[in-house]
């Protein structure tokens, strides 16, 4: 692959282009006349690196045609910038190259990039949205046929290559989007070789310091790793042929790591490039999946293994079909990566899903695409485009664990899943009834993380068990997106409560005098909005104001010469709205709600009482139709937090960060350095206030510069300043 990419790069010219797509396409007339019609169409148009446009699609159609894409893909890669940039119709496909065709080009037409005129600078605030609308495009786009990403993500490869013809800051917004959009699509289904190009591709125009620091170090040391590489293979061979194996039968591959796992590997352990153990890597391909725990066994006992470093994924494989043994050994005075795969599951590592075209009757295990429909799900959902993404990313790219079923059921989930996550992903029905949990036979909390390897058993009660408040305690999307629906009613029901009890108080009236005013259309199909929004509360007041004086019954409860303007009274971080004085907050401790979370409060007297939302006694106290203020939290009110970050040792990235907090309304009260002068990565200790509206800007900044360890209050509603 590596040569190809090199080869595709080097080419300039539309003649040799059009040579290196004969030796893919075996001369399919479908391919020949996609092209012909592509060029007819792209005449005359040139690339910002001034080669004719033409060659963009046709090295695309080489790449498709790399990972087993069929004649109908290879030509809609030919033709899949047609529609878009020429006056060319989808029409006009179907009639040219038939249905087939014009599905995947119109697909990938819906796919429409960022256009480089279109360009969001970085570390403005809607590089996010950005970002998810690409990602929900290609989502929607794949659920008609997951060909379609394939051949968008050889089209995000070419343009990765050919990317130096661009501005730096047009280099570093389309590397930023192909490092949280494209690379977790490549990695969920399989294709290794996508993934690993378009990651260090993206890191070398995003982090060029970082990438040459390693590029430096390992080119400097490659001779000495060649020949320790050199080394370890010969003795390995001579082992196994030793024991068994045949020569011919297996293979052994050597390879230093990728530069940008070698990255994360540093940034993840807080190490230098010089405390990188395991740069070195080298595979070993047998036949038989048995065969790969033979070469295991000769393997670890020439050589000592680190055993925390040890992984099956041929008993347990990824959801996106990877099995390999893992294991790192100790060698003289290296330590060397060993992966161990039979060459079909070579073929699903590095090809993934494609293998499956690539390699005719391939019966090699196949990536699930479930995750497909539940993102659609979840996007049909009605979520916003970055809730939505910002999930979704979660659970497309991130590291995985194996749990099971005490019935040996296994189920793949995010590193930092809870039980509750495990309920939800064995059925919807089973993570909204979950009663009971338990980890390896011993009863936990449901909130409990999970480790790799854990037997999880749930018992569930006869009914669903309302757990809103847990909302931002679990890791997956499934589990986020079935406690927010199960929990919507509930909300709804508890804010309709609310919004009559605040009115009461309002107007003094008990609920029975009042319940007759509610049930107006216009007044009741809205009526939970009271709770929540205070100018749909003051529009509605005014509305009941003069049915009620109309009521002559009524007349002497209420007057009609008052003007029932809610004012702002404010208690340290609340402010409540109220037509009378409020002499005393206090916060019940059966619920002990925190700054941010969904509070109510009740009048006794001239004192307000808050409890959290869901509350079990606020509920009752809720339908008792206890009389209530409108309570929120005062989000322009600057709070203190502490701070921990992780800042990449490089020129700038601090100067770069405290420019970020200024932007947003950070106040820097405090800053330590907690980490040694030598290390890659800064760890920065501060104390910050910022306002609490510009929170969530603050820990859902995505950067590669900086990453956000944690952010913590240093007081919250119970404590006075």
């Amino acid at each position: 692959m590596d040569l190809l990419l090199e080869q595709i790069k080097q080419i300039s010219d539309t003649k040799n282009a059009i040579e290196l797509l004969e030796n893919f396409s075996d001369g399919s007339s479908l391919v020949r006349q996609a092209l012909l019609f592509a060029q007819k169409w792209h005449e005359g148009q040139f690339r910002k690196s001034g080669q004719p446009y033409i060659i963009h699609p046709i090295l695309v159609a080489v790449l498709v045609a790399n990972f087993g894409g069929d004649d109908a893909m290879m030509a809609a890669a030919l033709l899949h910038d047609v529609v878009e940039d020429t006056a060319c119709e989808i029409n006009e496909i179907e009639q040219a190259f038939g249905k087939e065709v014009a599905l995947l080009v119109s697909g990938l037409t819906k796919i429409v990039e960022i256009r480089e005129s279109e360009l969001i600078p970085s570390g403005t605030d809607d590089r996010l949205a950005n970002s998810a609308l690409s990602f929900r495009k290609m989502l929607l786009a794949s659920i008609e046929d997951v060909r379609i990403l394939i051949i968008k993500l050889c089209d995000r490869l070419h343009n990765m290559l050919t990317l130096d013809a661009l501005s730096p800051a047009k280099q570093r917004r389309i590397s930023e989007e192909t490092m949280v959009v494209y690379v977790p699509i490549a990695h969920r289904l399989g294709i290794a070789t996508i993934k690993n190009a378009l990651e260090d591709l993206s890191f070398y125009y995003l982090m060029p310091q970082e990438y040459e620091k390693i590029d430096t170090m390992i080119e400097g040391r490659s001779q000495q790793l060649q020949l320790q590489l050199n080394a370890f293979i010969d003795r390995v061979e001579e082992l196994l042929l030793k024991n068994g194996f045949i020569q011919g039968s297996f293979k052994l591959e050597k390879r230093v790591k990728h530069y940008y796992s070698i990255y994360m590997k540093m940034h993840r352990k807080g190490i230098t490039l010089d405390e990188v153990l395991d740069l070195m890597a080298v595979r070993v391909l047998v036949e038989e999946p048995n065969q790969c725990y033979q070469a295991l066994g000769v393997i670890h006992q020439h050589f000592t293994p680190l055993i925390a470093r040890f992984k099956d994924y041929i008993a347990i494989p990824k959801d996106n079909g990877y099995q390999t043994i893992h294991t790192t050994v100790f060698d003289r005075s290296s330590i060397i990566e060993v992966q161990i795969r039979t060459f079909k599951m070579h073929n699903t590592a590095q090809f993934g899903i494609a293998a499956h075209w690539k390699y005719k009757g391939y019966s090699g295990l196949e990536p699930k695409l479930s995750w497909l429909q539940d993102l659609k799900s979840q996007s049909d959902e009605g979520e916003s485009l970055e809730e939505m993404y910002s999930l979704a990313k979660d659970d497309l790219y991130s590291e995985d664990i194996s749990v099971f079923s005490p019935k040996g059921d296994l189920f793949t989930l995010p590193r930092g899943a809870t039980v509750l996550d495990f309920a939800y992903a064995v059925h919807t029905e089973v993570g909204d009834c979950a009663n009971r949990a338990y980890i390896n036979k011993k009863r936990v909390p449901f909130l409990s993380e999970l480790k790799n390897g854990d037997i999880v058993r749930i018992e569930t009660a006869n009914e669903s068990i309302s757990r809103c408040s847990w909302l931002t305690s679990v890791k997956t999307a499934k589990a986020k997106n079935a406690i927010k629906n199960s929990c919507r009613q509930k909300i709804k029901e508890i804010n309709t409560h609310t919004a009559e009890n605040i009115l009461l108080n309002v107007f003094h009236l008990k609920y029975e005098q009042l319940e007759p005013y509610l049930q107006a259309p216009d007044i009741a199909n809205n009526l939970y909005k009271n709770a929540t929004q205070i100018e749909h509360l003051q529009e509605d007041i005014y509305k009941l104001k003069k049915r009620i004086i109309a009521n002559k019954k009524i007349i002497p409860i209420i007057s009609p010469l008052r003007s029932y303007k809610l004012k702002v009274q404010k208690f340290d971080e609340l402010l409540f709205y109220t037509l009378s004085s409020i002499s005393k907050v206090e916060f019940d401790y059966c619920c002990h709600p925190k700054r941010g979370d969904d509070i109510v409060a009740f009048r006794y007297g001239s004192k307000a009482v808050v409890h959290h939302q869901f509350c079990s006694k606020a509920q009752r106290l809720l339908k008792a139709h206890t009389p209530m203020y409108f309570v929120t939290w005062d989000t322009k009110r600057s709070k203190s937090y502490k701070l921990i970050v992780s800042i990449a040792n490089k020129k700038g990235s601090l100067a770069y960060f405290l420019q970020y907090l200024a932007k947003i309304d950070v106040n820097l009260v405090t800053i330590s350095l907690s980490e040694h002068e030598s290390s890659h990565t800064k760890f920065f200790e501060m104390v910050v206030e910022l306002p609490e509206k510009n929170r969530e800007k603050l820990l859902q900044k995505d950067n590669q510069m900086y990453h956000i360890v944690e952010l913590t209050p240093l007081d919250d509603a119970y404590k006075k300043d």
